[in-house]
C-alpha cells in the first residue's frame, strides 16, 4: 500500500532545467553556505498550519523569497510544501489553498494538501496497523493547532525529508527598523538562513518582529493603573511573555522593531534554558528530521494555545539555536499591503478603541490562562500551589478593574478558565506525556519502512 497517494493530495512540481550548484551564482551569505553547496540530497519541507483566505498570497510572497535567495535553483536542494488546513477557521474551500499557480508549482518539487478527509485516511491507517488506537490518534492529530503540526510534522518524517521549517499564515519575510524615526524595511531570507544552520541542531528559531504582542496601547488612569495592569501581566503570563517585555512594547504601540545587531550578524546563538524551558516559537522555526529519535510531537491542553511553549519543554537534551533572521508578524492582519510592495514610513499604534482589538486581546488572555496551570505543573511542580494562588489572588483585584477599563464583563471568564484548567491540570500532564510515548512508537513504525 503507498499510502502517501492513498491519503494525500499530492501535486508533482517540475523541476528547474537550469538549477545551478556555484555558490557564486547563490545570493548567500558565504558563511554556512557549504552546507547548502554539498553534493548530497536535502529534502527540505516548509510547513504551514492555515485557515485563512490570504493564504495564496502568502504562500507566493514566500516562494519568490525563495526562488530570490537561491534556493530553487540548486538541484541537490528539494523544497517540499506541506500544508494543513482547516476550513471551518475563517469558512474557506480547499481550493483556497490547493490551486497554487502553475508558475509558482515549477519553483518547488513536491506539495502535500493536508485536509480533514487525508488526516482521518492516516490515522484510520495508523489504527489499523495497531501503532495508536482512536484516542490515541484524536490526541495526536485531532484538532487545533498542535494536531496540525504533528499531521505536518508527521507526513515530513514519512516522505523522509531532513528539515521540516514552519511558517506562518500571518508572518512575512521582511525586517522592520526604527533607527531613523522612521520605519526601515529590509527582506530577509528565512529559509536560508535556517538551512545554513540547522545541520549542527535539534532545531533552530528565527526571530519576530512588527505587532507580535496582542496586547494594545493602553493609557492608564484612575480606572486602570500601571500598577493594576501589571498585577494581570504577570498573573496570566510566562517567563518570555512578562510585564517587562510587555510595557517595552506598549511604549512603542504595539510594534518591536528588529534588531540592527542581529540583522547585521552571521552568528547563531544557543537559546539557554530558563526553568527546565528553552523557549522556541511555533514558526520561524526548522526541526531537524535527520534523527527521527530527537524529534518530539507538538501538544496543547484542550481548547488552549502553548503548543510551541510545551514542545519548549522537551528540549533540555536538544541543541536549540536562535538563528539571525526575522520575520514580521501582522497580529492584526493590518499590513497584507506589505506583500504588495507597499512599506509604510510609520506602524500605527494598536490602541484599544475597538471591538475587534480587544475582542483578540480577551482571545489572547484566556488562551494564555488556560495552558499556564499546565506550563507551570511541567516547570514548577514544587511551587504549583503556590503560584497557583498568587495567580488567583492577582486576579481577583485586577480583573474588575480590567472589565471596567475595557467595557467588557467577560474578562471576569478569565479567573473561570483558571480553576477549570487547574482542576485538569493532571490529566492535560498525562496527555502530555501520552503523547510522546505514542510520537515515540510512531516514529519507530516510520523508521522501521513499515508504513
Amino acid at each position: 500500500m503507498e499510502l502517501t497517494k492513498c491519503c494525500f493530495s499530492k501535486i508533482k512540481g517540475t523541476f528547474c532545467v537550469n538549477k545551478v550548484r556555484h555558490a557564486e551564482e547563490m545570493d548567500l551569505t558565504e558563511k554556512g553556505a557549504d552546507c547548502l553547496q554539498q553534493s548530497k540530497e536535502i529534502n527540505v519541507g516548509i510547513g504551514f498550519a492555515t485557515g485563512r483566505k490570504n493564504f495564496q498570497r502568502i504562500l507566493k510572497t514566500n516562494i519568490y523569497n525563495w526562488r530570490e535567495s537561491g534556493l530553487t535553483k540548486e538541484q541537490n536542494i528539494h523544497l517540499n510544501l506541506l500544508v494543513a488546513y482547516d476550513l471551518q477557521y475563517s469558512n474557506t474551500k480547499e481550493t483556497d489553498y490547493t490551486n497554487v499557480s502553475n508558475q509558482l508549482l515549477e519553483l518547488i518539487d513536491d506539495t502535500y494538501f493536508i485536509g480533514k478527509t487525508a488526516i482521518q485516511k492516516e490515522t484510520d491507517y495508523l489504527v489499523q496497523k495497531n501503532i495508536l488506537n482512536e484516542a490515541q490518534a484524536r490526541l495526536i492529530f485531532g484538532s487545533g493547532y498542535a494536531a496540525k503540526r504533528n499531521i505536518i510534522l508527521y507526513t515530513a518524517l514519512k516522505n523522509h525529508m531532513d528539515y521540516l521549517v514552519f511558517l506562518d499564515d500571518d508572518e512575512y519575510p521582511v525586517a522592520v527598523t526604527n533607527t531613523r524615526s522612521s520605519a526601515i524595511w529590509g527582506g530577509q531570507h528565512v529559509l536560508a538562513t535556517h538551512l545554513r544552520n540547522i545541520e549542527q541542531a535539534d532545531i533552530t528559531n528565527g526571530y519576530h518582529c512588527g505587532y507580535i504582542s496582542p496586547i494594545p496601547y493602553i493609557e492608564f488612569n484612575n480606572i486602570l493603573t500601571e500598577e493594576d495592569f501589571r498585577l494581570f501581566i504577570e498573573a496570566i503570563s510566562n517567563d518570555i511573555v512578562n510585564w517587562d517585555t510587555i510595557r517595552s512594547v506598549m511604549n512603542n504601540g504595539g510594534v518591536t522593531y528588529a534588531d540592527t545587531k542581529v540583522l547585521v550578524s552571521d552568528e547563531a546563538e544557543e537559546v539557554q534554558e530558563v526553568n527546565h524551558t528553552k523557549f522556541i516559537s511555533g514558526a520561524n522555526l526548522c526541526i531537524n528530521l535527520t534523527k527521527p529519535d530527537r524529534v518530539s510531537p507538538f501538544y496543547n491542553p484542550p481548547g488552549a494555545r502553548g503548543e510551541d511553549t510545551f514542545l519548549s519543554t522537551c528540549l533540555s537534551q536538544k541543541k536549540v539555536l536562535r538563528v539571525p533572521c526575522y520575520a514580521f508578524h501582522d497580529g492584526f492582519l493590518t499590513y497584507h499591503h506589505l506583500m504588495d510592495g507597499v512599506l509604510p514610513i510609520k506602524l500605527k499604534y494598536i490602541t484599544a478603541d475597538s471591538e475587534a482589538i480587544t475582542t483578540r486581546f480577551y482571545l489572547a488572555c484566556i488562551g494564555w490562562i488556560r495552558y499556564k496551570p499546565l506550563l507551570l505543573y511541567i516547570t514548577q511542580r514544587e511551587h504549583y500551589e503556590e503560584k497557583i494562588n498568587e495567580m488567583r489572588r492577582r486576579l481577583s483585584v485586577t480583573l474588575p478593574k480590567v472589565c471596567a477599563y475595557f467595557g467588557r464583563e467577560d474578562f471576569m471568564n478569565i479567573a473561570k478558565e483558571l480553576e477549570r484548567y487547574n482542576r485538569n491540570v493532571k490529566k492535560h500532564y498525562q496527555q502530555f506525556l501520552e503523547t510522546q510515548q505514542v510520537w515515540a512508537g510512531i516514529c519507530e513504525f516510520l523508521a522501521d519502512g513499515r508504513s
